[in-house]
């Protein structure tokens, strides 16, 4: 064979094999990659552009959201979760201090729709605008937040958008303007510029002066003190293709979305463990990281997981074990990839860690899953 006959086989052998180890990786996965919200909690996304808003007001941001009980490396994190009463409460009390009605839309301003997290990618890789709304309502509960509940009503000329909020917050304008607005740029970003959106009701009791402003802000009418939360479009908007679609990718998120939600993985063992998985490879592995993401203190975290009798370590080295021994039985990668892939800085540390649990070598418990193939 030619040199570049050579270069060109080795080269399509290496790429075999990392396909291979990427697969057998991302299939042995027992549930999800990340914590996901449980009860009150929702995406720390919903802060993105915070700090900048309200320094631009004269104020310390980092004081409004530890008041309000939001720990304030919150905004540096839109993947953790944060207490949504916490947050309905702090956005009320801007419009308060700020003397500003609209203060959930400023602060919106500042968003875009990818505060919802991969739910928006998995929207744009769908083939129509009606298949994008159909995940949107299905899985914004599962990894955005657990208290919102969303249905499609089609009519002959219009469709709604309708939701509502399954628990009591207490006055919650502000995150209503807020959320709403994500939601239109959302739509917006899977019809297209031709989106014309025919009105948004919303069951805030708004001053009459501020309806042409809202009503900028959403690019429509605005009905205040409406029955139920809407967003109304021609029903003919549905069937239109969405220009950014791409069925591979939406296959592989659309499946992944349906295991977690089918996993009803929310107590804090099977949390932490999702955490785990998730973060082994970042080298961020680290209880401090957990309880972030989860939106609980360090110590609340340490007494749960004692009360289940485990310690976070016992967990990282569990879930390390079960995907060493996943990955060496399911592929051909080389094990300095795989140590780095748990989390271990030098191959020899995984070694040293993997005949510890299991008295042997990672060579040797490959081997002998080799010769036991052959026999």
């Amino acid at each position: 064979m030619s040199r570049p006959g050579m270069h060109w086989a080795r080269r399509r052998t290496e790429q075999r094999r990392r396909a291979a180890m990427s697969e057998a990786f991302f299939y042995s996965l027992e549930g999800p990659l990340d914590t996901v919200p449980v009860g009150l909690q929702i995406r720390a996304a919903n802060l993105a552009g915070f700090g900048d808003l309200v320094r631009g007001l004269g104020a310390d941001p980092r004081e409004l959201l530890e008041r309000h009980g939001i720990d304030p490396r919150a905004m540096r994190d839109p993947d953790a979760y944060i207490d949504s009463k916490g947050l309905v409460q702090l956005m009320e009390h801007c419009s308060r201090a700020f003397n500003d009605p609209l203060f959930g839309l400023r602060l919106g301003e500042f968003q875009d729709p990818d505060t919802f997290g991969a739910i928006a990618t998995l929207c744009r890789s769908a083939s129509s605008f009606r298949e994008a709304l159909a995940c949107f309502i299905d899985y914004i509960p599962v990894v955005h937040c657990p208290l919102v509940a969303m249905e499609l009503v089609e009519g002959p000329e219009l469709a709604e958008l309708r939701w509502r909020v399954q628990s009591d917050p207490g006055a919650a304008d502000q995150a209503s303007y807020k959320g709403t607005l994500m939601t239109m740029k959302l739509l917006r970003q899977l019809a297209g510029r031709s989106f014309k959106p025919r009105y948004v009701g919303l069951r805030i009791d708004a001053r009459q002066k501020d309806l042409p402003e809202i009503a900028r802000f959403f690019g429509c009418e605005f009905r205040p003190r409406a029955e139920v939360s809407v967003i109304a479009f021609p029903s003919a908007v549905l069937d239109q293709p969405v220009a950014s679609a791409n069925r591979l990718l939406f296959r592989l998120l659309g499946g992944y979305f349906e295991r977690v939600r089918n996993a009803s993985r929310q107590g804090i063992v099977e949390r932490v463990e999702d955490y785990v998985r998730g973060s082994l490879s970042s080298g961020k592995c680290s209880i401090e990281h957990c309880a972030g993401k989860m939106g609980i203190p360090v110590r609340t975290l340490q007494a749960s997981l004692s009360g289940h009798g485990l310690r976070f370590s016992e967990i990282v080295e569990r879930q390390r074990r079960e995907l060493a021994e996943s990955c060496l039985q399911a592929s051909e990668v080389a094990l300095d990839e795989l140590a780095a892939m748990l989390g271990y800085s030098e191959q020899s540390s995984f070694g040293r860690a993997f005949k510890r649990w299991t008295g042997s070598t990672p060579q040797g418990y490959r081997r002998r899953l080799e010769l036991r193939k052959a026999a």
